[in-house]
């Protein structure tokens, strides 16, 4: 005895389900070759358009005072929750 389940009128659901399966995989295309790669692209960027950013130093006392003031924004926040950034 199989564990097919065959109906009265010779309907094998379990041969329904591989023909289905077989005819969606014999549409795909396996072969993922293509001329480029992503990295490959991104090598191609011409890096003179972008300019790293070069801060000036800080002094220690302007860091100071730079944190004075974002943690005054930071409790100045007008009772919201959340951290202050809007989209």
């Amino acid at each position: 005895m199989s564990n097919e389940k065959k109906e009265p009128d010779g309907f094998d659901e379990e041969e329904l389900i591989r023909s289905e399966f077989d005819s969606i995989v014999s549409g795909l295309n396996l072969d993922q070759s293509s001329p480029s790669t992503y990295l490959d692209e991104l090598d191609r960027i011409d890096n003179d358009g972008f300019i790293a950013p070069n801060p000036a130093r800080q002094t220690p006392r302007g860091f100071i005072q730079s944190a004075r003031i974002a943690m005054q924004k930071w409790f100045n926040r007008n009772h919201r929750d959340d951290d202050g950034a809007a989209l």
